[in-house]
Parts: C-alpha cells; sequence; structure tokens
C-alpha cells in the first residue's frame, strides 16, 4: 500500500514538480525587456496566453501574456524584430491525457487488490480486504492450554466449587448426557476489580485440560458495523471446532450492555455484536462441549437476556478476600522470598482488610522492593508495615513539621489511640505515629482480631467516638480547634449517615431504608422533611460520638498528656505502650 501510493505521488505530482524546478517564472514586463535585450531564443505561444520558452543562455521560462497582447500585432512585430523563434502550442492527445490521469488510480487498485489476495491466503476464513481489517480474534496453539491450576488460586474454596461442576462437564461430558443433563453453557464471575476473576477463568481451562480462548469485550467492538459480529462467529466456530474448549470473555461489560434506542455508528455496531454473542450462547449444537465464561465489576448493566437462563446459568460471586482467605493468597505471593522467622503473614493479613488479592501481590512487591533498597535479602516485618502504610496512605513525606504543630499532631492521634484503648468492642490499637505520610500528618493504625460480617449498634457508635476523639483532645488540651479533623470528620459523617439512612439505628426515622442513588429524574427519592430528619439524626450521633470521647479523654488526661509525649520522643509508638499506658496511668502529683 505504501509504495502504490508513492507511485501515485510521483505519477501525479512528480511531472509538475520536475518541470516548476527547471522554468523560470517571468514578469510579462520582464520577458518584454529580455526580447529587446536580444536574450529570447525561441517561445511557444498557448491560446490562454501562456508563453513559454527558453533564453540565450538555455534557461526555460514562463509568463502569463495578456488579452490585450494577443489581439494585436505588437508582440509579434517585437518578437519578429529580436529574431526570435515563435511556434503554436499544439493540441494535447486527449487519449493519452485521459491514460495519464488514470494511471495513478489504477495502480492504487491494483495495489489494493493484490493486497487483499495476499491478505486471504493469510487469513483463511477471515480473507479479503474484511479479514484485513478484522483478523482472527483467536488462535489454538499450545499456549493457550494454560498450565494453571486450582491449586494456584489461594483461597476461594466456595467459588472453586462452584466452578469445579464445568471442569467436570468438560472432561465427562457423556455422564451428564446418559441421564439427559445439560451442563452449564455459561458462567459469569461478579465481584470488585482484582479479586483474582481471571486467573480462576485460566484454572478452570487447566484443570479441564482443553483449549482456551481469552478475549476482552472490547476487541469485538469496531468502528465498522458488523466487523464485531462477525469476529464474535469466527471465535465460535473455532471453538466448536476444537471443542471441548471454554471461551472466556474478559470485561464483558463493553458489549453486553443493555440495549436501548436503536442507534447509528459505534452504539448500532455494539448492539449487533451483542446480538450475535446472543444467537451463539443459544444456538449450540447437541453434543458440542463449548462452555463461555465471564468476568464484570458491574452485573447491573448487563442486559436481561445475556444473564437469562440458557445463557449465562449462573452468577458466581468472586468477592474481596477475608483473614484466612488473605493469608493463603500471601503465602502464595511470597514463595521463592526469603521471610524472617518474625514474618507472621496471619499479622499481615490482619492490617490489610478490604485488599483484593491484586492488592495483596502489590503489597509483597513493594515490601521486597523496600528490603532490595536496603541491600537485604531477607523480608521482615517492617518492610510489610512500610509497603502497607505506602499503599493505603501515600509515600512518606520528608517535609519536617513546626514544634507546635508536631505536638498537635501528637495530642490528636494519642485522642485516637486512647479513646479505641478505652472502647471494649473497638479494633485494637496496633501502632502510631506522627510521621508525615502522603496527605496524612500521622497516623493511629487499628488492626482487627477477627473479619467481621455484622456491625453492631455498640461498635459503629464507638467508632464514631474514636474518629471523633482527635478533634477533642486538641479541644481539651489546645482549648481550640485545628484543620487536622477534616478527613475525620468526613469519615464520621459517611458512617452516620449509613447509620440512619441504611441501617435503620435512629429512633425517630424507625426501620425504614431509604436509598442512597437519586430518581430517574434526578430528585431525591424521598421527602425533604424526611432529609431534614436525616439531618437532624446524623448531627446527634455525631454530637453524642464527640462528648462520649470528651468524656474519656477528660476521666484519662494524664493518659493523655504522657501518650502524647511519648509521641514526641520517639516519633512511632507501638500499640501496647497504649495499653500500658492505660493500664497502669500516671500517678497524679499533689
Amino acid at each position: 500500500m505504501l509504495a502504490a501510493l508513492a507511485v501515485f505521488g510521483i505519477l501525479f505530482f512528480g511531472p509538475g514538480v520536475l518541470t516548476a524546478a527547471r522554468t523560470q517564472q517571468l514578469s510579462y514586463s520582464a520577458f518584454l525587456a529580455d526580447v529587446q535585450a536580444h536574450k529570447v531564443s525561441a517561445v511557444v505561444v498557448g491560446t490562454n496566453g501562456q508563453i513559454t520558452g527558453s533564453l540565450a543562455g538555455g534557461k526555460d521560462f514562463a509568463t502569463q501574456a495578456p488579452v490585450w497582447a494577443l489581439t494585436t500585432d505588437d508582440l509579434a512585430t517585437k518578437l519578429q524584430n529580436a529574431g526570435v523563434q515563435v511556434s503554436a502550442a499544439q493540441q494535447s492527445d486527449t487519449l493519452r491525457q485521459l491514460i495519464e490521469s488514470l494511471l495513478p488510480t489504477l495502480l492504487l487498485i491494483g495495489a489494493f487488490v493484490w493486497l487483499g489476495r495476499r491478505t486471504g491466503q493469510s487469513l483463511g476464513s477471515g480473507g479479503g480486504l474484511g479479514g484485513l481489517i478484522r483478523g482472527k480474534p483467536s488462535r489454538v496453539t499450545d499456549a493457550e492450554r494454560p498450565r494453571t491450576r486450582f491449586g494456584d488460586v489461594a483461597g476461594y474454596d466456595g467459588v472453586k466449587e462452584e466452578v469445579r461442576e464445568v471442569v467436570d462437564y468438560l472432561q465427562h461430558p457423556e455422564r451428564y448426557r446418559r441421564v439427559g443433563a445439560r451442563g452449564p453453557r455459561g458462567v459469569l464471575l461478579v465481584g470488585p476489580p482484582g479479586t483474582g476473576k481471571t486467573l480462576l477463568a485460566r484454572a478452570v481451562a487447566g484443570e479441564a485440560e482443553v483449549p482456551f480462548y481469552a478475549v476482552t469485550g472490547s476487541s469485538f467492538v469496531e468502528m465498522f458495523v458488523g466487523l464485531g459480529a462477525a469476529r464474535v462467529r469466527d471465535l465460535f466456530a473455532d471453538a466448536r471446532r476444537n471443542g471441548p474448549a471454554i471461551i472466556f470473555i474478559d470485561e464483558i461489560d463493553a458489549i453486553g450492555g443493555r440495549r436501548g434506542l436503536n442507534g447509528v455508528g459505534g452504539h448500532d455496531e455494539r448492539e449487533q455484536t451483542l446480538n450475535q454473542l446472543l444467537a451463539e450462547m443459544d444456538g449450540f449444537t447437541e453434543g458440542s462441549s463449548v462452555v463461555v465464561l465471564a468476568n464484570t465489576n458491574r452485573p447491573e448493566v448487563l442486559d436481561p437476556a445475556l444473564l437469562r437462563p440458557g445463557r449465562f446459568d449462573r452468577q458466581v460471586q468472586v468477592p474481596l478476600p477475608v483473614l484466612a482467605e488473605r493469608t493463603a493468597i500471601l503465602t502464595v505471593h511470597t514463595r521463592g522470598k526469603a521471610l524472617t522467622e518474625s514474618v507472621d503473614l496471619r499479622d499481615v493479613a490482619r492490617g490489610t482488610p478490604g485488599f483484593s488479592g491484586a492488592d495483596l501481590a502489590n503489597l509483597v512487591n513493594e515490601a521486597a522492593l523496600r528490603a532490595a533498597r536496603a541491600g537485604r535479602n531477607e523480608l521482615r516485618p517492617a518492610d510489610f508495615e512500610d509497603a502497607r502504610e505506602r499503599l493505603i496512605l501515600g509515600r512518606r513525606d520528608g517535609t519536617a513539621l513546626l514544634p507546635e504543630e508536631r505536638l498537635r499532631v501528637a495530642v490528636h492521634e494519642s485522642g485516637h489511640a486512647l479513646v479505641a484503648a478505652l472502647s471494649p468492642t473497638a479494633d485494637p490499637v496496633a501502632k502510631i505515629t506522627i510521621l508525615p505520610t502522603g496527605l496524612a500528618l500521622g497516623a493511629t493504625h487499628q488492626l482487627p482480631n477477627d473479619e467481621r460480617r455484622l456491625y453492631s449498634d455498640r461498635y459503629l457508635r464507638e467508632s464514631l467516638a474514636v474518629r471523633l476523639a482527635g478533634r477533642a483532645a486538641e479541644l481539651i488540651v489546645f482549648g481550640e480547634l485545628s484543620t487536622g479533623a477534616a478527613d475525620d470528620l468526613a469519615g464520621a459523617t459517611r458512617l452516620a449517615v449509613r447509620m440512619v439512612r441504611d441501617y435503620g439505628f435512629s429512633g425517630d426515622l424507625g426501620p425504614v431504608a431509604y436509598p442512597t442513588a437519586p430518581a430517574e429524574d434526578g430528585e431525591r427519592p424521598y421527602a425533604e422533611a424526611t432529609q431534614r430528619l436525616v439531618d437532624l439524626e446524623v448531627s446527634r450521633l455525631l454530637r453524642a460520638a464527640e462528648e462520649h470521647a470528651d468524656l474519656l479523654l477528660r476521666r484519662h488526661r494524664e493518659s493523655l498528656d504522657q501518650l502524647s509525649g511519648r509521641l514526641l520522643q520517639d516519633e512511632t509508638v507501638d500499640g501496647a505502650v497504649v495499653y500500658d499506658i492505660v493500664r497502669h496511668p500516671p500517678t497524679r502529683v499533689a
């Protein structure tokens, strides 16, 4: 194609460029002066007043004569007196002009035809120019038979049991046919990002030892209408020829979104692709052992026709890992890494609630990077702690705080830690620091002993008190507030709103849950009076939590001063120090 374009440019623009480079453009006045000076040897006069010729030195020239000069004999007399050889321009050959004008276009068309034939030979069924644009979405090779097994996927025993039936069906389809059972045709893996849905799909193919076709939903979406549907047809045809097989569509919501009003362009192309996918999934012939696996983070946006029985028969939830699963995932990711005896992966897992499998892999890598920067071959507990802080709070800031800022931050974090230690249901305090990290000037880390699935009213109220304890401590010690409690207030307000609006923890509102999403018309889905009542209840919860924190800190004022002094001295204090101060408060000097 590039060669054809180059030939087209040379043939179409080349002659003109070369002629212009050799020819000197003269004004008509300069041309007459050269004629009088006997510098012009020959001219060719065209019917449109275009005059070309050559000078006495051999240089070609061109000029444009005015109309009045051609209608009089004045120009002819001057040329004759100067001894210039004069001739008239001949009419061009019409056939030759036609061939010259069409030759570049013919060459370009020939190049496209040749390239299309070459593409057809290399792409087989997807040949021609359409095959060049479309290509083949997948191909069975040795690399398409994953070596991943269920043993490589840590935790998620319940999820593995859900998908193990797919493996059994692909390995022993005749067992299901004998009893008239139909195996699963589609399994949709649903869960937050990074929970290992793609890894599970590869493990299913690895356990079944069948070809694995892995494509992304966005790979079917094209600018040209119909190409995405053609790719779906090619993919399923290939899988049937090599069945039993697994087709895995990553991020299926790219093509499986709800169909709306008819549109044009990309919207129409996406709907055609989805229609073809629906037809292929519900059109398997008897005895066809092809199973479709797909994953998504947003099942609510998928078209209902895609989720009905006969297509995606099952939805398997892949949630964030719990404590035991996080420990197992950390064990997998620390294989081949040297750990000191003091590293307890269960303690590391306790400090990572809400982390996905991808987050845990990143945590281990950050810890290994820290050890490598320190020139060590073994990973220590401090490496994992530093990596966790960096992932949660950001990179540690080397900016030094002013003395009065350090004191205020120490008092603030001591307030959080003391109220957490004095609250029976609060998560235990693990560490306090006043070293700036990311946007946080200090941090109080709490690690749960066990994975919670239910939260009592008392636990949530004490959580509010812990969040507001830093603000209460500043008010007690300094008698005024600062902007350091902004994040605490935001987090406490979000929690209080959920307690009132979602969990029904308000006596005035009663056992009612109000939707958080706005209605279709953008209006709030409940009355304005209800919103005012929600605001009053949220404010009441927050004021009660702050009063509770204030009461605890005033009762343990000496412990607050001792802990803040320890933080100013050491900058980072272990949680055991907090509990030791609470159990053995300083003796008040009379």
